[in-house]
């Protein structure tokens, strides 16, 4: 419900601020005073095409706020919504104090007005909001068509998940397939066996100079005759023998005897049994040729390589297991579709069996809002749920049935919006209304005022008026009057009440506020209106 509007700067209004309450608002003056620019202050502040034109002659800027209270009890809270429209530059948003695109307006005012009048009539021509009116008046159960269309969502999201279609996953195996059996063949165990291929390569290539260097140096440590080092070690260790003093040197040179006796035993083995081959080599190199082109296609190491092959494994016993669950899938997707036919066609026989009472009803409201012979279509589409659902309004008799945006003038569309509402409910709980009174007068200016107040009785609703037999039923009226300050033109508004507002309606009534007989009309209104 919007409870506070303050408007700062925007045409003739300089510095206004207005309270509402629950019910029915009435905003009555004369022509030409100001009473659409509050709404267009209100268009504004809810994402609205700003004109700078519209700033007040040398203001910076026109500044909107306006303050709603959403809920009831406990959970009712408050938000703030503001607009600065510069004289130059672009216009800028607030949400709840907080800057905001001016779009974030645009998505609260759909949750929080409805605007109807000769330039602004959006509320009830999106598919959305018409489907949504006629569901409020059926009672359609849309729980079961959500359920299932969840369902066959995340089974879409689910198959997607296994990589593409059939098709695409076989692919993708038959690659997988090669790469993993690639891997494996080359048995892939040490992560450092290039290292060690890289030494055995190096040997076999130059087996005859590693003999050779084997050869001299076991000659050098054990000759065949004497003077190799083990025979030096032998006369060393005899030279310090029976010394106690030098007991640790003696030992300490034995054990080197010993060590280095092993040492010769170990190269007379090497010098014995190297012998020259050339297949070893070829395999040694053929071996690191086959390593180095894996880690070229599946890592820069082969830890990466063994790595990658066993997530490739992973990823091909996934996909070997996806046929199965996909044809799985496939068939629950089936039935789920199935039942969603079912669903929708139920839904869409309720929209449906509803669609012909809603359009008689609304039909009925309209002949008593001054639009005798209009009629309203509800059509709902032969498939699916129904969807899209469309209402079409013939504004007067021999006209075409239209789309309810080109059906009718400002004024026409306006009480064909109040005449569905108050048939079908819903929608906001702030409802604006300008220019709903055009070309309406008599017993059916009275019944458009019971429509508006009707439609109050459970949200708040604005209407500006011309029409004193609509504005006595009001629950609150503000007079806007255009008056002078310092020298400039400058519009106010007041709530009026008691003998001000039969004063207010004497004037709509009759152009004399102090005459006798409208004045007795007005009270007459205002009594009839209010129980008096």
């Amino acid at each position: 419900m919007l409870t506070d509007l303050h408007v700062r700067d925007l045409g003739v209004i300089e510095d206004l601020a207005l309270e509402f309450a629950p019910g029915m608002t009435a905003l009555t003056g004369e022509t030409g005073a100001g009473k659409t620019l509050v709404v267009e202050a209100l268009q504004l502040v809810l994402g609205g095409r700003a004109n700078p034109g519209i700033v007040r002659a040398g203001a910076s800027d026109a500044l909107v706020e306006a303050r709603f209270v959403v809920g009831q009890g406990a959970g009712a809270h408050e938000v703030i919504l503001t607009r600065s429209v510069p004289a130059e530059g672009r216009s800028r948003a607030w949400v709840d104090g907080r800057m905001a695109p001016l779009g974030a307006l645009g998505e609260a005012a759909a949750e929080l007005v409805e605007i109807h009048g000769q330039h602004e009539h959006r509320a009830l021509v999106t598919p959305t909001a018409q489907r949504n009116v006629l569901d409020a008046f059926a009672g359609t159960d849309l729980s079961r068509v959500r359920a299932i269309r969840s369902q066959l969502h995340a089974l879409d999201e689910a198959l997607a998940g296994l990589g593409g279609d059939a098709q695409q996953r076989a692919r993708e195996a038959d690659v997988l397939r090669y790469q993993v059996d690639e891997i494996a063949r080359a048995n892939l165990e040490d992560p450092d066996e290039e290292a060690s291929l890289l030494l055995q390569e190096d040997r076999l290539a130059d087996a005859a100079a590693y003999r050779d260097a084997a050869l001299e140096a076991l000659e050098l440590v054990d000759p065949s005759g004497e003077g190799g080092a083990i025979d030096l070690l032998g006369r060393a260790g005899g030279a310090l023998a029976g010394r106690a003093s030098f007991e640790g040197y003696h030992g300490r040179l034995a054990a080197a005897a010993v060590e280095l006796s092993d040492l010769a035993r170990t190269l007379r083995d090497e010098v014995e049994s190297w012998e020259d081959d050339p297949q070893g080599l070829a395999d040694v190199q053929e071996r690191r040729r086959l390593l180095a082109e894996l880690r070229r296609k599946y890592g820069e190491d082969l830890g990466a390589v063994i790595a990658y092959g066993r997530e490739g494994a992973r990823r091909l016993a996934a996909l070997e297991n996806a046929e199965g669950e996909a044809a799985r899938m496939q068939a629950e997707r089936e039935v789920r579709s199935s039942e969603l036919a079912d669903a929708e066609a139920a839904v869409r026989s309720v929209r449906a069996r509803a669609a012909g009472s809603f359009g008689e009803l609304v039909g009925e409201r309209l002949g008593a809002l001054a639009m005798a012979g209009a009629r309203l279509e509800v059509r709902v589409a032969p498939e699916g749920a129904g969807e899209p659902i469309e209402l079409a309004l013939g504004a007067n008799v021999g006209e075409a049935v239209q789309p309810l945006a080109r059906a009718a003038s400002g004024g026409e569309l306006a009480r064909a919006m109040l005449a569905i509402r108050l048939v079908g409910l819903g929608g906001p709980q702030t409802m604006v209304f300008d220019e709903v009174d055009a070309g309406v007068g008599g017993a059916a200016a009275l019944a458009l005022g019971e429509a508006l107040h009707e439609v109050g009785t459970d949200r708040q609703v604005l209407v500006v008026t011309h029409l004193a037999q609509v504005a006595a039923q009001a629950d609150a009226q503000i007079s806007v009057v255009k008056g002078q300050s310092r020298g400039r033109t400058v519009t106010t508004a007041t709530a009026v009440q008691g003998e001000e507002r039969v004063t207010e309606l004497s004037r709509m009534l009759s152009g004399h506020p102090d005459s006798d007989v409208a004045r007795a009309h007005a009270r007459e209104l205002l009594g009839a209106s209010h129980g008096q």
